[in-house]
């Protein structure tokens, strides 16, 4: 990805807190996506007014327009079963320790936003595998070297980080069809 979208979300969450990246905004949204949950604007507002811990009416208008742009495309990518996700994280023009670290806070605000959304889930084996995975990425500290290696290493991360948000996406659908479906019988009886 460019950077120049990470960076102009990153300017304008700077102006509501310091404390929140664009990586874990987007995170957390794709999180609660990937829970099945069903997002208008003013629910994913919401929702991101307690991560960000600003209320909405203190936010520059051009803030609250990027996260609902935000919104559509990540529910638009989920919605059109593409075969990877984009995951918002700094350009390649950045020095490897900060993309690095951006991984992890993408994987912190996706299993923060998953957690919140989709309690009651019934997951594969699969793909708890992949929340497990999740967190220990979370907790990159960003202390990456500059090396060939390294850079290879970030680069099979973030791909991974392209698929698997796509995996918990289809089994919290499957979870939750299972459980309209039981629900259904047991109603019927």
């Amino acid at each position: 990805m460019s950077a120049a979208p990470y960076s102009a979300l990153a300017d304008l969450l700077g102006q509501v807190t310091p404390h929140v990246s664009p990586a874990e905004l987007h995170g957390h949204l794709l999180g609660y996506l990937c829970a099945g949950v069903e997002l208008d604007d003013a629910t994913w507002l919401g929702a991101a007014a307690e991560l960000l811990t600003q209320p909405q009416g203190v936010w520059p208008e051009a803030l609250g327009m990027a996260l609902k742009g935000l919104r559509a495309m990540s529910a638009k990518e989920l919605g059109d079963g593409e075969m990877a996700v984009v995951v918002l994280l700094p350009g390649d023009d950045m020095p490897l320790v900060e993309r690095s670290r951006a991984l992890g806070q993408w994987c912190q605000g996706f299993l923060a936003g998953f957690g919140l959304a989709g309690a009651s889930l019934s997951l594969s084996e699969d793909a708890q595998e992949v929340l497990t995975d999740l967190a220990a990425i979370a907790q990159i500290a960003g202390e990456a070297n500059d090396s060939d290696e390294a850079e290879g290493d970030y680069m099979e991360v973030q791909e991974y980080l392209r698929v698997a948000p796509l995996l918990l996406f289809s089994e919290a659908r499957r979870s939750l069809r299972q459980a309209q479906s039981d629900s259904a019988k047991n109603t019927l009886h």
